[in-house]
């Protein structure tokens, strides 16, 4: 999932990850952003979804297994390549029997410093995620381009880009679309997110992108989201005919489709 910030990558993170879920397929649902969220989206108390500590920020964890604690200062050597195959059972919080969240928070090196061992933890997990694990793995990105300059990215089968229906919102998810097919994603699609107006979101839509572009995908704007939202619950609570639950249904047809 990428996208610019307050698009709602969040929301479809989860409701896609909760439809695959209860679909069958075994799903592993990754926070990697700064401010991780994806844990209340997905239905877990406010006191528990907050009080999570992301792996790149987990002090300890990242001395066990590089050797070396964050912060100890520049010139101490660690291991770039340490256990992380074990990480998902001992860290992942299980949603239901299909799906378990990891929260891995953000490994931009620029923003968090110091803390290298947690950084090489942490690439060392989605690596080992990406490449051996055998589940959907739906990964809730840190806003804009930084999921494209890790070097993780271009493991991924394909990018939903989440837009909201604004020449602003379109042309920096043209951006991302651009980036991610410099990496050799050659699967994207745009979610245009929170549309009332189907019509004019095409039409905003196709002067950004022109005709022969990315396939997009509509769902619409829905008040019930608000009001589950405004009493701390998360997407689990959607009822299936929802307007929501139905629009990002069929983004997940449409993404089988693609991936088959």
């Amino acid at each position: 999932m990428s996208g610019k910030g307050g698009v709602g990558k969040t929301t479809i993170a989860a409701l896609l990850s909760i439809i695959f879920s209860k679909n069958n397929y075994k799903v592993l649902a990754l926070d990697t952003d700064s401010v991780p969220n994806l844990a209340q989206s997905l239905g877990l108390p406010l006191e528990k979804a907050y009080s999570i500590t992301p792996l790149a920020k987990n002090d300890e964890l990242a001395e066990e297994r590089t050797g070396a604690r964050p912060g100890e200062g520049w010139g101490i050597l660690f291991s770039l390549t340490p256990r992380v195959d074990d990480l998902v059972d001992k860290y992942g919080i299980r949603i239901n029997n299909n799906l378990a969240l990891v929260v891995v928070g953000s490994i931009d090196v620029s923003k968090e410093g110091c803390l290298c061992p947690a950084i090489a933890l942490a690439k060392a997990f989605l690596a080992h995620v990406f490449i051996k694990r055998r589940e959907i793995v739906i990964v809730d990105a840190e806003a804009g381009a930084e999921v494209f300059g890790r070097g993780l990215a271009e493991k991924f089968d394909l990018n939903l880009c989440v837009s909201e229906p604004t020449i602003k919102s379109l042309i920096i998810s043209r951006k991302l679309v651009k980036l991610a097919d410099e990496l050799g994603i050659k699967r994207n699609i745009i979610v245009l997110n929170k549309v009332v107006d189907e019509i004019g979101a095409v039409q905003q839509y196709s002067r950004v992108f022109g005709e022969n572009s990315t396939p997009y995908h509509i769902v619409r704007y829905d008040e019930k989201l608000l009001k589950i939202e405004a009493m701390g619950r998360g997407v689990d609570s959607l009822p299936e005919d929802s307007i929501l639950y139905r629009d990002v249904f069929s983004l997940y047809k449409k993404i089988m489709k693609i991936l088959r």
